[in-house]
């Protein structure tokens, strides 16, 4: 068996560059990405130089981050159909995170395992806002057009309409100048029109965002004030009037509770009225003064109470369950002056419950009533909310897996109680997980067998052995109350595993054999090839078809998959020489060849006669030999010819006249039989009349060329670098 043998040299990857986009008209190869929701697609292109990679390789493109770090890459596409291609594109979409100037980008291929120079550095930017931004101080909304503010204070501007806005660095200006600020807030306390901007650095004008411009006037200081009044804590039916400390000047006046306008703006509006007949009258009160050559001032804060307001906390669950002929106690608590305390019960009053505690073992609904005698304002009354007693006339008890559990993935779970519920007369599920738990004894069963010492609410199941189905029993004053079922199917630490006797096959030679570590008889298994269920059902497979093999057997009710196996059809390139054929040598000297990739080595010299049987052998005469490789049970023959380097010169005379002796201009074997050598001969007209490379030794043709007994020719033997040798040839017929 022949065998072409080349030089390996490793795939070189290119360095990846943008490319065109076919699906927009025109040049489009980029050199800043600009992404958004409506365009995101974009290319590059590298390229790689043989031999060529394995049938199996992908490439793959990863992205950097945004300082073209590729620490943590991103992969962004991958093909497996361009193994036959050396220029291959890319087709790929920015991920939305992408903000940054300085990505770059790389293409790893994975068989064989190569990566190539990072990119160019590009500013890539994901648009995920685009459009006119909007802003205004921090909590308002609207376009105010212009905003007055005090000598000596400052407000803080932000952008109220994009999503997700501390997310982005931002563009500030003042009357056009850029600004140093790059957070989503400025404060401000100069004059001057502002505007801002989202920063994507090199798309920040793809996306639009510009937002309204807002003028900010700066104004004298009018120290405004609301006066202390006269009481700052209302009964209901009361008011106060608040006044500012600044009148009669034409200043617009707005009142404000709790930050919320309530009046105006109205000019001299210097006084408010607070009303305690109207609901929620309670709070902060400010006023705020603007006019002509003031700046926009907001007050002190003054503070009116509701002396009617007292708190009631009930100090029990809203619904609460109780075992039948137990009583329980409800409990209230009150901020109220001398409070007067009544207990209801559905509604109906319980007669002498005028404590701010109430013992009862009856069902039915609670609440205590109380009322402020003591204080500014009295007679306010207040109830509680209201606690739902309810008593029970069965139990529903719910058990879970302490983890996340899926059958055959665990080698042990913690099965406890996940809820207790109390169902009522009323037909009602309450969760008394907490307040009954200790109320139960417990008892766990696995396959409906007592599982002895097993009285906790929690089950450790750690053996493969003990899978089953497992519930729990509570009991309560003799009544016995079963859970939910649930099923345990632990890993096995069993494992099983798959060998073969041949790795490579071939067409001729014995089918490999692949056995399993387990005795498989009994058991339930399926045999696999790259995936594929195969219909065998013995122990061994016996196999003649390429692939990865695998096994698959049920043990203890799991699945458990072994090693995979390869198995490869036989490739004559899987042995390869290190050197081409010829080698050429000086005589007297040797030169060592050496094979890899087989098992074992045969060296034949031109009689066939078997000279060696390593992986090297050392050679010092020229002639023909060759190297049987044995591959598992397969075999390639590799020839290579060893040629002694020429000690003669060129020759610069041919006796062209038929005799076979000296009738051809032969070159010695450093110039000829060589793609990379030209040779080319002139006439004494200076026409050629050769010109060829891998010259082979065969000029003149024919003797009847020749004119006359004597001519002269001349040659040049030159590479793609240089010329090599020069002279003139006489050809004597």
């Amino acid at each position: 068996m022949m065998l072409i043998i080349n030089s390996l040299t490793g795939q070189t990857l290119g360095k990846p560059q943008p490319a065109d986009n076919p699906n927009l008209g025109g040049e489009s190869i980029w050199s800043r990405a600009c992404a958004s929701s409506t365009f995101n697609d974009f290319y590059v292109s590298f390229n790689w130089t043989p031999p060529l990679v394995g049938s199996d390789n992908e490439f793959i493109l990863e992205l950097s981050d945004a300082n073209g770090s590729f620490t943590t890459p991103t992969e962004l596409t991958r093909r497996s159909d361009a193994n036959a291609m050396f220029t291959v594109e890319f087709s790929f979409a920015l991920p939305p995170e992408t903000q940054g100037e300085s990505y770059r980008f790389r293409v790893r291929s994975t068989s064989p395992a190569a990566t190539s120079p990072p990119s160019d550095t590009f500013p890539m930017y994901y648009l995920d806002f685009v459009g006119a931004s909007f802003i205004n101080e921090v909590g308002e909304t609207g376009i105010p057009g212009s905003i007055q503010i005090c000598d000596g204070s400052s407000i803080t501007l932000t952008p109220y309409n994009i999503t997700n806005s501390d997310i982005y660095q931002y563009n500030w200006y003042r009357s056009a100048t850029l600004l140093s600020e790059k957070s989503k807030e400025l404060t401000v306390s100069e004059a001057g029109i502002y505007f801002v901007e989202i920063d994507y650095g090199d798309c920040t004008g793809s996306a639009n965002t510009l937002s309204n411009t807002i003028e900010v006037n700066v104004g004298t200081s009018q120290g405004i004030a609301i006066n202390m009044p006269t009481k700052t804590t209302l009964c209901s039916g009361e008011s106060v009037t608040l006044s500012a400390n600044i009148s009669g000047q034409g200043f617009d006046y707005t009142w404000l509770k709790d930050g919320t306008i309530v009046n105006g703006p109205t000019t001299d509006a210097s006084t408010f009225t607070v009303d305690a007949s109207s609901s929620g009258f309670e709070g902060d009160y400010q006023v705020e003064i603007s006019g002509s050559d003031v700046c926009v001032e907001r007050s002190n804060t003054v503070t009116i109470n509701n002396a009617d307001d007292f708190t009631v906390t009930l100090n029990n669950p809203e619904t609460l369950v109780l075992l039948p002929g137990r009583s329980t106690t409800l409990t209230v608590n009150t901020t109220a002056n001398s409070p007067q305390y009544q207990w209801y019960r559905n509604g109906v009053l319980l007669p002498g419950e005028t404590n701010n505690t109430l013992t009862t073992s009856n069902d039915g609904s609670y609440f205590a009533r109380i009322t402020q005698t003591g204080g500014a304002c009295s007679s306010t009354t207040k109830d509680s909310a209201t606690t739902s007693i309810k008593i029970p006339t069965d139990y529903a008890i719910q058990v879970n897996y302490g983890s996340d559990y899926n059958s055959c993935e665990l080698s042990s779970v913690n099965l406890e109680i996940s809820e207790i519920q109390a169902i009522t007369t009323d037909g009602d599920r309450v969760d008394v997980t907490t307040e009954m738990g200790s109320e139960f004894t417990y008892q766990w069963f696995r396959d409906d067998n007592l599982i002895s010492g097993e009285t906790n609410t929690i089950l450790l199941v750690a053996d493969e052995s003990n899978n089953g189905n497992f519930k729990l029993t509570a009991t309560l004053d003799a009544e016995n109350y079963n859970s939910n079922t649930l099923p345990v199917q632990l890993r096995t630490s069993q494992t099983v595993s798959i060998s073969t006797d041949i790795a490579v096959i071939c067409e001729g030679a014995p089918s490999a054999t692949i056995s399993a570590s387990l005795d498989l008889t009994g058991l339930t298994f399926q045999w696999f090839r790259d995936n594929t269920a195969l219909p065998a059902t013995t122990n061994s497979l016996t196999v003649d078809t390429a692939g990865n093999y695998t096994l698959s057997v049920e043990i203890n009710g799991c699945q458990i998959t072994s090693n995979a196996i390869q198995i490869n059809d036989f490739d004559d390139s899987l042995s390869v020489l290190d050197v081409e054929s010829p080698v050429v040598i000086i005589e007297g000297e040797s030169t060592t060849l050496n094979a890899f990739g087989a098992d074992e080595y045969q060296w034949y010299d031109a009689e066939n006669n078997l000279i060696g049987t390593g992986a090297s052998i050392t050679l010092t005469e020229q002639g023909d030999y060759s190297v049987l490789a044995t591959i598992g049970l397969c075999q390639v023959l590799q020839n290579i010819s060893i040629e002694y380097r020429d000690t003669f010169l060129v020759p610069n005379v041919v006796t062209a006249n038929g005799d076979g002796i000296n009738d051809l201009w032969t070159l010695p074997n450093t110039f000829s039989k060589d793609d990379a050598i030209r040779v080319i001969i002139y006439n004494e007209q200076g026409e050629e009349v050769l010109n060829q490379t891998n010259y082979q030794n065969n000029w003149p043709e024919s003797s009847v060329a020749f004119a006359r007994n004597n001519q002269i020719f001349y040659y040049k033997i030159k590479n793609s670098l240089e010329t090599l040798k020069q002279g003139t040839i006489t050809v004597i017929r």
